[in-house]
């Protein structure tokens, strides 16, 4: 048991130590090297959310289903908690302790682990992140937030998430929109697509402009580009054919997924469109290009 404790005193490394960044199995690491003794009956009185989680809205048709469980058959996978100084924060589990309330009990099985405020942090971070209702804005600051804390690049976190390295790119591009553009994002005002067109502007008062156009009008997401590019968009000067070569067609779409911007394959020439130096410079990170200073 000694030997077992150690090792899970070396901090999250260990868990973290996977292709896979997944709460439930970071969890069911930690419960599965728990012996039957560690796990305890605490007092959900005592137990208070992780404080540096950012969650705080549950689906409450959800908990209520969990809850007429739990009344039926009981908790039966143990919670994993932190002790503080008035009793124990939540690392894992804290919708179990929700329905375990609803349902009327005064206890619930635990795990009591001695995790420092960054482990929390990374807990928390995870938990976040593989919500199913994330707004974009909340994904970005996901995906910000845990390559500062594990100190890993943008490439090593898409492989985890089992994501594109273009998509976290994208996505972290985001956050570079105004505070009042990201709160539309947050409250389902705007949409991923919008969002993700206006974040390639540099002009804050045009991005807000465009932002405001868009929930007055209702446009869509191609409306938009179609007003950003004639507006701002800065094409390379081609000749183009009358008669383009539609074998091209499918790569176009599988470049423009990858990069993000309109991309255009004829006479030879890949083209790929940009907006702005900030969306220049997203494109030439998804190239994997180090420029010196």
């Amino acid at each position: 048991m000694e030997t077992r404790r150690k090792a899970l005193g070396k901090g999250l490394e260990e868990l973290f130590n996977s292709e896979s960044l997944e709460l439930d199995k970071i969890e069911n690491r930690i419960i599965e090297s728990a012996s039957k003794d560690e796990i305890v009956d605490i007092d959900l009185s005592l137990l208070r959310s992780n404080p540096y989680q950012p969650r705080k809205i549950f689906d409450e048709e959800a908990l209520q289903e969990l809850s007429d469980s739990i009344k039926i058959y009981g908790v039966f996978q143990p919670i994993i908690v932190k002790k503080s100084i008035r009793g124990y924060d939540i690392i894992a589990g804290e919708r179990r302790v929700k329905a375990s309330r609803m349902a009327g009990l005064t206890k619930i099985p635990a795990i009591v682990r001695d995790f420092s405020d960054e482990q929390m942090m990374q807990i928390a971070l995870l938990e976040n992140l593989q919500r199913e209702n994330l707004t974009a804005i909340e994904e970005a600051t996901a995906y910000r937030d845990i390559i500062k804390a594990l100190q890993i690049t943008q490439e090593e976190l898409a492989k985890k998430i089992g994501k594109s390295r273009s998509h976290v790119t994208n996505m972290l591009g985001l956050l570079k929109l105004p505070a009042k553009v990201q709160d539309m994002v947050l409250k389902n005002e705007l949409s991923m697509g919008h969002a993700r067109v206006l974040s390639k502007l540099e002009n804050e008062t045009d991005i807000i402009n465009f932002a405001n156009k868009v929930l007055k009008e209702n446009i869509s997401v191609r409306k938009l580009e179609n007003l950003v590019d004639s507006n701002y968009s800065r094409h390379i000067e081609i000749k183009r054919k009358k008669d383009k070569d539609a074998k091209y067609k499918y790569l176009e779409e599988a470049l423009e997924e990858k990069f993000g911007s309109k991309v255009k394959i004829l006479d030879g020439k890949i083209i790929i469109n940009y907006s702005s130096l900030n969306d220049l410079n997203r494109i030439v990170e998804i190239f994997n290009i180090n420029i010196g200073d």
